[in-house]
Protein backbone atom coordinates (compact mmCIF):
# COMPACT_ATOMS: atom_id res chain seq x y z
CA UNK A 1 0.00 0.00 0.00
CA UNK A 2 1.30 3.57 -0.74
CA UNK A 3 3.02 5.37 2.03
CA UNK A 4 1.31 8.64 2.32
CA UNK A 5 4.87 10.29 1.86
CA UNK A 6 4.33 9.22 -1.40
CA UNK A 7 3.17 11.39 -3.68
CA UNK A 8 -0.05 9.51 -5.45
CA UNK A 9 -2.30 10.92 -8.16
CA UNK A 10 -5.90 10.91 -6.85
CA UNK A 11 -6.54 12.35 -10.11
CA UNK A 12 -8.51 9.23 -11.03
CA UNK A 13 -9.54 7.03 -8.05
CA UNK A 14 -11.33 3.84 -8.40
CA UNK A 15 -12.74 2.99 -4.90
CA UNK A 16 -13.37 -0.75 -3.88
CA UNK A 17 -16.55 -0.77 -2.14
CA UNK A 18 -17.78 2.69 -3.21
CA UNK A 19 -21.34 2.54 -2.02
CA UNK A 20 -19.98 2.06 1.37
CA UNK A 21 -20.46 5.15 4.22
CA UNK A 22 -16.85 6.68 4.18
CA UNK A 23 -15.86 5.54 0.68
CA UNK A 24 -18.72 7.31 -0.78
CA UNK A 25 -18.12 10.63 0.77
CA UNK A 26 -14.64 10.66 -0.33
CA UNK A 27 -15.87 9.90 -3.60
CA UNK A 28 -18.17 12.55 -3.62
CA UNK A 29 -15.88 15.28 -2.32
CA UNK A 30 -13.15 14.24 -5.09
CA UNK A 31 -15.89 14.24 -7.79
CA UNK A 32 -16.78 17.86 -6.65
CA UNK A 33 -12.77 18.90 -6.53
CA UNK A 34 -12.75 17.74 -10.47
CA UNK A 35 -11.24 14.22 -10.47
CA UNK A 36 -12.59 11.41 -12.49
CA UNK A 37 -14.02 9.23 -9.83
CA UNK A 38 -14.84 5.21 -10.39
CA UNK A 39 -15.77 2.27 -8.17
CA UNK A 40 -17.44 -0.73 -7.61
CA UNK A 41 -19.71 -2.30 -4.90
CA UNK A 42 -21.42 -5.88 -4.54
CA UNK A 43 -24.91 -3.97 -4.88
CA UNK A 44 -26.71 -0.81 -6.08
CA UNK A 45 -28.09 1.54 -3.91
CA UNK A 46 -28.88 5.23 -3.55
CA UNK A 47 -25.25 5.86 -2.59
CA UNK A 48 -24.11 4.83 -5.90
CA UNK A 49 -27.02 6.93 -7.65
CA UNK A 50 -26.03 9.48 -6.16
CA UNK A 51 -22.39 9.83 -7.22
CA UNK A 52 -23.13 8.94 -10.30
CA UNK A 53 -25.34 11.88 -10.72
CA UNK A 54 -21.83 13.52 -9.99
CA UNK A 55 -20.37 11.76 -12.96
CA UNK A 56 -18.69 9.19 -11.32
CA UNK A 57 -18.32 5.70 -13.29
CA UNK A 58 -19.78 2.87 -10.84
CA UNK A 59 -19.81 -0.38 -10.77
CA UNK A 60 -22.16 -2.71 -9.72
CA UNK A 61 -20.18 -5.94 -8.57
CA UNK A 62 -16.23 -6.67 -8.29
CA UNK A 63 -14.50 -7.41 -11.64
CA UNK A 64 -10.98 -6.54 -13.00
CA UNK A 65 -11.76 -5.08 -15.54
CA UNK A 66 -13.38 -2.12 -13.74
CA UNK A 67 -10.09 -0.71 -12.51
CA UNK A 68 -9.81 0.69 -16.22
CA UNK A 69 -6.84 3.65 -16.20
CA UNK A 70 -7.35 4.71 -12.82
CA UNK A 71 -4.38 6.53 -11.08
CA UNK A 72 -4.49 4.68 -7.49
CA UNK A 73 -7.02 1.98 -6.16
CA UNK A 74 -8.53 3.45 -2.95
CA UNK A 75 -9.41 0.56 -0.02
CA UNK A 76 -10.58 0.25 3.49
CA UNK A 77 -9.52 -2.72 5.99
CA UNK A 78 -13.24 -3.98 5.13
CA UNK A 79 -11.64 -5.62 1.41
CA UNK A 80 -10.72 -8.45 1.63
CA UNK A 81 -6.99 -9.26 -0.13
CA UNK A 82 -8.61 -11.40 -3.15
CA UNK A 83 -10.92 -8.77 -4.20
CA UNK A 84 -10.24 -9.11 -7.74
CA UNK A 85 -10.11 -5.19 -8.13
CA UNK A 86 -7.53 -5.18 -5.96
CA UNK A 87 -5.51 -8.35 -7.21
CA UNK A 88 -5.21 -6.59 -10.39
CA UNK A 89 -3.69 -3.24 -9.03
CA UNK A 90 -1.13 -5.18 -7.76
CA UNK A 91 -0.41 -6.91 -10.62
CA UNK A 92 -0.01 -3.50 -12.75
CA UNK A 93 1.92 -1.70 -10.03
CA UNK A 94 -1.38 1.28 -9.72
CA UNK A 95 -0.71 2.77 -6.17
CA UNK A 96 -3.08 1.43 -3.37
CA UNK A 97 -4.32 3.76 -0.93
CA UNK A 98 -6.42 3.62 2.17
CA UNK A 99 -8.86 5.15 2.73
CA UNK A 100 -7.42 7.27 5.78
CA UNK A 101 -4.43 8.48 3.57
CA UNK A 102 -7.22 9.82 1.03
CA UNK A 103 -8.84 11.52 3.58
CA UNK A 104 -6.01 13.24 5.20
CA UNK A 105 -4.91 14.61 1.64
CA UNK A 106 -8.38 16.00 1.38
CA UNK A 107 -7.81 17.82 5.06
CA UNK A 108 -4.77 19.51 3.57
CA UNK A 109 -4.72 23.05 3.91
CA UNK A 110 -7.66 23.09 5.95
CA UNK A 111 -8.15 23.40 9.99
CA UNK A 112 -8.73 19.91 10.49
CA UNK A 113 -10.97 18.40 13.36
CA UNK A 114 -10.40 14.97 13.77
CA UNK A 115 -13.50 13.15 16.14
CA UNK A 116 -12.81 9.38 17.63
CA UNK A 117 -13.31 7.10 20.24
CA UNK A 118 -15.22 4.01 20.71
CA UNK A 119 -18.79 5.26 20.67
CA UNK A 120 -20.23 8.45 19.57
CA UNK A 121 -18.22 9.81 16.72
CA UNK A 122 -20.47 9.81 14.05
CA UNK A 123 -22.98 11.50 15.85
CA UNK A 124 -20.51 14.26 17.43
CA UNK A 125 -18.98 14.77 13.99
CA UNK A 126 -22.52 15.24 12.32
CA UNK A 127 -23.30 17.88 15.25
CA UNK A 128 -20.36 19.67 14.32
CA UNK A 129 -20.90 19.67 10.94
CA UNK A 130 -24.54 21.05 11.45
CA UNK A 131 -23.83 23.36 14.27
CA UNK A 132 -20.61 25.04 11.73
CA UNK A 133 -23.28 25.01 8.54
CA UNK A 134 -25.79 26.48 10.33
CA UNK A 135 -23.06 29.24 11.57
CA UNK A 136 -22.68 29.98 8.27
CA UNK A 137 -19.00 29.12 7.91
CA UNK A 138 -19.56 26.22 5.25
CA UNK A 139 -17.49 23.11 6.34
CA UNK A 140 -16.26 20.45 4.38
CA UNK A 141 -16.75 17.17 6.55
CA UNK A 142 -16.72 13.43 6.15
CA UNK A 143 -18.89 11.28 8.71
CA UNK A 144 -20.15 7.55 8.44
CA UNK A 145 -23.06 8.20 7.99
CA UNK A 146 -26.17 10.30 6.59
CA UNK A 147 -27.39 13.56 7.86
CA UNK A 148 -31.01 13.74 8.20
CA UNK A 149 -30.80 17.45 7.40
CA UNK A 150 -28.21 17.51 4.62
CA UNK A 151 -29.74 13.62 3.33
CA UNK A 152 -25.25 13.51 3.30
CA UNK A 153 -22.31 11.59 4.29
CA UNK A 154 -20.09 14.13 2.76
CA UNK A 155 -19.55 17.79 2.00
CA UNK A 156 -16.88 20.15 0.13
CA UNK A 157 -17.18 23.12 2.05
CA UNK A 158 -15.46 26.93 0.74
CA UNK A 159 -14.87 27.44 4.33
CA UNK A 160 -11.27 26.19 5.94
CA UNK A 161 -12.79 24.23 8.80
CA UNK A 162 -12.90 20.26 7.83
CA UNK A 163 -14.12 17.79 10.42
CA UNK A 164 -13.99 13.93 10.31
CA UNK A 165 -14.38 11.15 12.20
CA UNK A 166 -10.88 9.30 12.62
CA UNK A 167 -11.47 6.01 12.55
CA UNK A 168 -9.41 3.97 15.62
CA UNK A 169 -10.36 -0.09 14.47
CA UNK A 170 -7.71 -0.68 12.25
CA UNK A 171 -4.97 2.27 13.48
CA UNK A 172 -5.98 4.61 10.99
CA UNK A 173 -6.79 7.89 12.46
CA UNK A 174 -3.15 7.84 12.93
CA UNK A 175 -2.64 9.04 9.49
CA UNK A 176 -4.38 12.59 10.30
CA UNK A 177 -2.80 15.53 12.13
CA UNK A 178 -5.68 17.61 13.05
CA UNK A 179 -5.96 21.38 14.73
CA UNK A 180 -8.37 19.92 17.32
CA UNK A 181 -9.07 16.28 18.17
CA UNK A 182 -12.34 14.72 20.31
CA UNK A 183 -11.47 11.40 22.26
CA UNK A 184 -14.96 10.82 23.45
CA UNK A 185 -13.97 7.55 25.27
CA UNK A 186 -11.53 4.53 25.32
CA UNK A 187 -12.36 1.03 25.24
CA UNK A 188 -11.86 -1.97 24.34
CA UNK A 189 -13.46 -3.27 20.83
CA UNK A 190 -12.33 -4.34 17.53
CA UNK A 191 -10.49 -7.51 18.83
CA UNK A 192 -9.11 -8.95 15.10
CA UNK A 193 -6.95 -5.46 15.72
CA UNK A 194 -6.45 -4.72 19.30
CA UNK A 195 -5.39 -7.89 22.20
CA UNK A 196 -6.37 -5.74 24.94
CA UNK A 197 -7.01 -2.19 26.37
CA UNK A 198 -3.64 -1.36 26.57
CA UNK A 199 -2.86 -1.82 23.22
CA UNK A 200 -6.12 0.34 22.55
CA UNK A 201 -4.55 2.93 24.94
CA UNK A 202 -1.48 2.98 23.17
CA UNK A 203 -3.20 3.67 19.93
CA UNK A 204 -5.13 6.83 21.46
CA UNK A 205 -2.24 8.21 22.80
CA UNK A 206 -0.09 7.91 18.92
CA UNK A 207 -3.50 9.53 17.58
CA UNK A 208 -3.32 12.06 20.33
CA UNK A 209 0.54 13.02 19.69
CA UNK A 210 -0.45 13.71 15.88
CA UNK A 211 -2.13 16.62 17.22
CA UNK A 212 -0.32 19.97 15.05
CA UNK A 213 1.63 21.71 17.33
CA UNK A 214 -0.29 24.77 19.21
CA UNK A 215 -3.75 22.18 18.99
CA UNK A 216 -6.38 21.28 21.05
CA UNK A 217 -7.14 17.94 23.08
CA UNK A 218 -10.92 17.65 24.04
CA UNK A 219 -11.46 14.57 26.11
CA UNK A 220 -14.10 13.03 28.11
CA UNK A 221 -14.16 13.79 32.12
CA UNK A 222 -16.62 10.73 32.68
CA UNK A 223 -14.96 7.83 30.75
CA UNK A 224 -11.92 6.04 32.66
CA UNK A 225 -9.96 5.64 29.75
CA UNK A 226 -9.84 8.71 28.24
CA UNK A 227 -8.85 9.80 31.85
CA UNK A 228 -6.14 7.03 31.39
CA UNK A 229 -5.47 8.77 28.56
CA UNK A 230 -5.02 12.29 29.75
CA UNK A 231 -2.51 11.20 32.77
CA UNK A 232 -0.52 9.21 29.99
CA UNK A 233 -0.24 12.80 27.79
CA UNK A 234 0.62 15.01 31.36
CA UNK A 235 3.69 13.05 30.87
CA UNK A 236 4.32 12.47 26.98
CA UNK A 237 2.81 15.46 25.55
CA UNK A 238 3.05 18.37 28.80
CA UNK A 239 2.75 21.27 25.87
CA UNK A 240 -0.37 20.06 24.44
CA UNK A 241 -3.80 21.66 25.75
CA UNK A 242 -6.17 19.18 27.23
CA UNK A 243 -10.30 20.39 27.49
CA UNK A 244 -12.10 18.53 29.73
CA UNK A 245 -16.00 17.68 29.23
CA UNK A 246 -18.18 15.98 31.17
CA UNK A 247 -20.38 15.84 34.24
CA UNK A 248 -17.54 15.32 36.63
CA UNK A 249 -17.07 17.87 39.13
CA UNK A 250 -13.78 18.95 37.57
CA UNK A 251 -14.26 19.17 34.38
CA UNK A 252 -13.52 21.97 32.26
CA UNK A 253 -16.77 22.30 30.81
CA UNK A 254 -19.58 20.83 33.14
CA UNK A 255 -22.60 19.44 32.49
CA UNK A 256 -24.14 20.65 35.46
CA UNK A 257 -28.12 19.73 33.97
CA UNK A 258 -29.55 17.34 31.70
CA UNK A 259 -33.24 17.69 31.40
CA UNK A 260 -35.21 15.03 29.96
CA UNK A 261 -37.57 16.67 27.09
CA UNK A 262 -39.07 13.09 25.65
CA UNK A 263 -36.83 12.95 22.38
CA UNK A 264 -34.98 16.08 23.33
CA UNK A 265 -33.01 17.63 26.06
CA UNK A 266 -32.32 20.97 27.42
CA UNK A 267 -28.88 21.07 28.81
CA UNK A 268 -26.92 23.58 31.46
CA UNK A 269 -23.01 23.46 30.95
CA UNK A 270 -20.45 25.65 33.56
CA UNK A 271 -17.04 27.05 32.61
CA UNK A 272 -14.42 26.10 35.12
CA UNK A 273 -12.25 29.02 34.19
CA UNK A 274 -15.06 31.53 34.28
CA UNK A 275 -17.94 29.97 36.55
CA UNK A 276 -19.91 31.34 33.27
CA UNK A 277 -23.05 28.91 32.44
CA UNK A 278 -24.81 28.05 29.52
CA UNK A 279 -28.20 26.81 28.67
CA UNK A 280 -28.89 24.87 25.33
CA UNK A 281 -31.19 22.31 23.80
CA UNK A 282 -30.77 19.21 21.88
CA UNK A 283 -33.11 18.02 19.66
CA UNK A 284 -31.91 14.54 20.29
CA UNK A 285 -32.46 12.56 23.56
CA UNK A 286 -30.23 10.68 26.05
CA UNK A 287 -27.62 11.28 28.29
CA UNK A 288 -24.44 10.13 26.15
CA UNK A 289 -26.29 12.84 23.00
CA UNK A 290 -26.23 15.81 25.92
CA UNK A 291 -22.37 15.25 26.29
CA UNK A 292 -21.69 14.37 22.66
CA UNK A 293 -23.07 17.79 22.11
CA UNK A 294 -21.20 19.80 25.01
CA UNK A 295 -18.21 17.82 23.11
CA UNK A 296 -19.04 19.50 19.83
CA UNK A 297 -19.12 23.20 21.69
CA UNK A 298 -15.56 22.62 23.11
CA UNK A 299 -14.48 22.26 19.92
CA UNK A 300 -16.06 25.27 18.71
CA UNK A 301 -14.48 26.99 21.55
CA UNK A 302 -11.15 25.66 20.34
CA UNK A 303 -11.55 26.79 17.03
CA UNK A 304 -12.69 30.58 18.58
CA UNK A 305 -16.09 30.50 17.81
CA UNK A 306 -18.15 32.09 20.69
CA UNK A 307 -19.65 29.44 22.83
CA UNK A 308 -23.38 30.63 22.83
CA UNK A 309 -22.82 31.23 19.00
CA UNK A 310 -22.10 27.58 18.60
CA UNK A 311 -25.14 26.56 20.93
CA UNK A 312 -27.01 28.72 18.91
CA UNK A 313 -25.65 26.56 15.68
CA UNK A 314 -25.93 22.91 17.79
CA UNK A 315 -29.74 23.62 18.45
CA UNK A 316 -30.25 22.87 14.71
CA UNK A 317 -29.11 19.30 14.68
CA UNK A 318 -31.66 16.84 14.06
CA UNK A 319 -29.97 13.71 14.56
CA UNK A 320 -28.00 11.38 11.87
CA UNK A 321 -29.67 8.31 10.03
CA UNK A 322 -29.53 5.03 12.25
CA UNK A 323 -28.60 6.74 15.43
CA UNK A 324 -31.47 6.34 17.72
CA UNK A 325 -33.61 7.28 14.56
CA UNK A 326 -37.45 7.43 14.52
CA UNK A 327 -38.16 4.69 11.68
CA UNK A 328 -42.65 5.76 11.95
CA UNK A 329 -45.60 4.87 14.53
CA UNK A 330 -48.62 2.65 13.97
CA UNK A 331 -50.94 1.73 16.17
CA UNK A 332 -49.18 4.29 19.60
CA UNK A 333 -46.18 1.85 18.84
CA UNK A 334 -42.88 3.66 17.79
CA UNK A 335 -40.24 1.66 16.11
CA UNK A 336 -36.44 3.47 16.38
CA UNK A 337 -33.55 2.22 14.96
CA UNK A 338 -29.97 1.96 16.08
CA UNK A 339 -26.27 1.21 14.89
CA UNK A 340 -25.74 -0.21 18.84
CA UNK A 341 -23.20 -2.90 18.44
CA UNK A 342 -21.20 -2.71 21.61
CA UNK A 343 -22.25 -3.43 24.91
CA UNK A 344 -21.82 0.72 26.32
CA UNK A 345 -24.00 1.40 23.06
CA UNK A 346 -26.34 -0.81 24.32
CA UNK A 347 -26.61 0.47 27.28
CA UNK A 348 -26.58 3.79 26.35
CA UNK A 349 -29.59 3.63 24.01
CA UNK A 350 -31.92 1.40 25.92
CA UNK A 351 -31.51 3.75 28.61
CA UNK A 352 -32.72 6.22 26.17
CA UNK A 353 -35.64 4.31 24.93
CA UNK A 354 -36.74 4.11 28.85
CA UNK A 355 -36.92 7.55 29.14
CA UNK A 356 -38.38 8.06 26.08
CA UNK A 357 -41.45 5.29 26.88
CA UNK A 358 -43.17 6.43 29.51
CA UNK A 359 -45.56 4.18 31.17
CA UNK A 360 -44.84 1.73 27.89
CA UNK A 361 -42.33 -0.59 27.36
CA UNK A 362 -38.93 -1.02 25.39
CA UNK A 363 -38.98 -4.28 23.03
CA UNK A 364 -35.28 -4.42 21.66
CA UNK A 365 -34.54 -6.34 18.42
CA UNK A 366 -30.79 -7.16 18.91
CA UNK A 367 -28.63 -8.56 15.75
CA UNK A 368 -25.01 -8.97 17.28
CA UNK A 369 -21.97 -7.83 14.91
CA UNK A 370 -19.03 -9.99 13.65
CA UNK A 371 -18.18 -13.39 15.42
CA UNK A 372 -15.39 -11.72 17.04
CA UNK A 373 -16.89 -9.48 18.53
CA UNK A 374 -19.70 -11.87 20.04
CA UNK A 375 -16.92 -14.26 21.34
CA UNK A 376 -14.99 -11.53 23.25
CA UNK A 377 -18.49 -9.30 24.20
CA UNK A 378 -21.28 -11.48 23.43
CA UNK A 379 -21.87 -12.05 27.40
CA UNK A 380 -21.49 -7.99 28.12
CA UNK A 381 -23.90 -7.62 25.34
CA UNK A 382 -26.46 -9.71 26.96
CA UNK A 383 -25.83 -8.38 30.34
CA UNK A 384 -26.56 -5.01 28.61
CA UNK A 385 -30.08 -6.33 26.50
CA UNK A 386 -31.20 -7.65 30.19
CA UNK A 387 -32.65 -3.75 30.61
CA UNK A 388 -35.24 -3.97 27.82
CA UNK A 389 -38.41 -5.29 28.48
CA UNK A 390 -38.01 -8.02 26.02
CA UNK A 391 -35.15 -8.55 24.00
CA UNK A 392 -35.89 -10.22 20.80
CA UNK A 393 -32.04 -11.65 19.81
CA UNK A 394 -31.48 -12.61 15.98
CA UNK A 395 -28.60 -14.59 14.41
CA UNK A 396 -25.21 -12.93 13.88
CA UNK A 397 -24.20 -10.69 11.59
CA UNK A 398 -21.12 -11.82 9.98
CA UNK A 399 -19.97 -9.04 7.55
CA UNK A 400 -16.56 -9.59 6.94
CA UNK A 401 -15.88 -12.37 8.83
CA UNK A 402 -16.65 -16.30 8.24
CA UNK A 403 -18.32 -18.31 10.86
CA UNK A 404 -16.75 -19.44 13.97
CA UNK A 405 -17.70 -23.01 15.43
CA UNK A 406 -19.56 -22.49 18.78
CA UNK A 407 -19.98 -18.96 18.22
CA UNK A 408 -23.51 -18.07 17.94
CA UNK A 409 -26.01 -15.55 18.96
CA UNK A 410 -26.84 -17.79 21.91
CA UNK A 411 -24.33 -16.81 23.85
CA UNK A 412 -26.04 -13.02 23.87
CA UNK A 413 -29.30 -14.72 24.94
CA UNK A 414 -28.32 -16.86 27.35
CA UNK A 415 -26.26 -13.55 28.84
CA UNK A 416 -29.48 -12.02 29.06
CA UNK A 417 -31.49 -14.43 30.19
CA UNK A 418 -29.09 -15.63 33.46
CA UNK A 419 -29.42 -11.47 33.79
CA UNK A 420 -32.99 -11.73 34.75
CA UNK A 421 -34.15 -10.19 31.12
CA UNK A 422 -37.09 -11.71 29.15
CA UNK A 423 -35.59 -13.27 26.02
CA UNK A 424 -36.65 -14.77 22.28
CA UNK A 425 -34.68 -15.69 19.64
CA UNK A 426 -35.50 -15.60 16.02
CA UNK A 427 -33.46 -18.01 13.92
CA UNK A 428 -34.77 -16.31 10.62
CA UNK A 429 -34.83 -12.81 9.41
CA UNK A 430 -38.11 -13.20 7.72
CA UNK A 431 -39.73 -13.99 10.87
CA UNK A 432 -38.19 -11.36 13.33
CA UNK A 433 -41.21 -8.65 12.24
CA UNK A 434 -43.73 -10.43 12.26
CA UNK A 435 -42.48 -11.90 15.77
CA UNK A 436 -42.28 -8.24 16.86
CA UNK A 437 -45.48 -6.97 15.87
CA UNK A 438 -47.28 -9.94 18.08
CA UNK A 439 -45.33 -8.80 21.22
CA UNK A 440 -45.93 -4.93 20.66
CA UNK A 441 -49.12 -3.15 22.34
CA UNK A 442 -49.65 0.54 22.09
CA UNK A 443 -47.24 2.66 24.25
CA UNK A 444 -44.33 0.83 23.43
CA UNK A 445 -41.15 1.75 21.63
CA UNK A 446 -39.31 -1.24 19.75
CA UNK A 447 -35.57 -0.28 19.49
CA UNK A 448 -33.90 -2.59 16.51
CA UNK A 449 -30.35 -2.20 17.01
CA UNK A 450 -26.91 -3.33 15.22
CA UNK A 451 -24.56 -2.53 12.88
CA UNK A 452 -25.91 -5.03 10.08
CA UNK A 453 -28.94 -5.21 8.32
CA UNK A 454 -31.30 -5.28 11.02
CA UNK A 455 -32.12 -1.72 10.04
CA UNK A 456 -34.13 -2.90 7.20
CA UNK A 457 -36.48 -4.31 9.89
CA UNK A 458 -37.96 -0.84 10.84
CA UNK A 459 -40.63 -0.47 7.62
CA UNK A 460 -41.08 -4.30 7.98
CA UNK A 461 -42.05 -3.88 11.57
CA UNK A 462 -44.45 -0.92 11.02
CA UNK A 463 -46.19 -3.00 8.22
CA UNK A 464 -46.86 -5.54 10.24
CA UNK A 465 -48.66 -3.82 13.45
CA UNK A 466 -50.69 -2.13 10.94
CA UNK A 467 -52.08 -5.79 9.35
CA UNK A 468 -52.29 -6.53 12.82
CA UNK A 469 -54.43 -3.91 13.49
CA UNK A 470 -56.37 -4.34 10.53
CA UNK A 471 -57.40 -7.91 11.04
Amino acid sequence: MASPAEPVDLGSPFFVGIGGAGMSGLAKILAIRGAKVSGSDAKDSTLLLALRQLGCTVHVGHDRANVGDASCVVVSSAIRQDNPELVVARERGIPIVHRADALARLMDGRRSVAIAGTHGKTTTTSMLAVGLTSLGLDPSFAIGADLNEAGSNAHHGSGDIFVAEADESDRSFHKYAPEVAVVLNVELDHHANYGSLEDVLEAFEIFAHRIAPGGTLVLSADDSGALTLRDRLAASAPELTVVTVGESADADLRLVAIESLGLASRVTVRSRADGEELLFTVAVPGRHNASNAVMALAVGRALGIEPARMAEGLGNYQGVRRRFQLKGEESGIRVVDSYAHHPTEIAADLATARGAVGAGRVIAVYQPHLFSRTQQLGVEMGRALAAADIAVVMDIYAAREDPQPGITSNIVAHAALDNGGLVRTEHSWSDVAGSVASLARPGDLILTMGAGDVTLLGPEILDAIRADANR
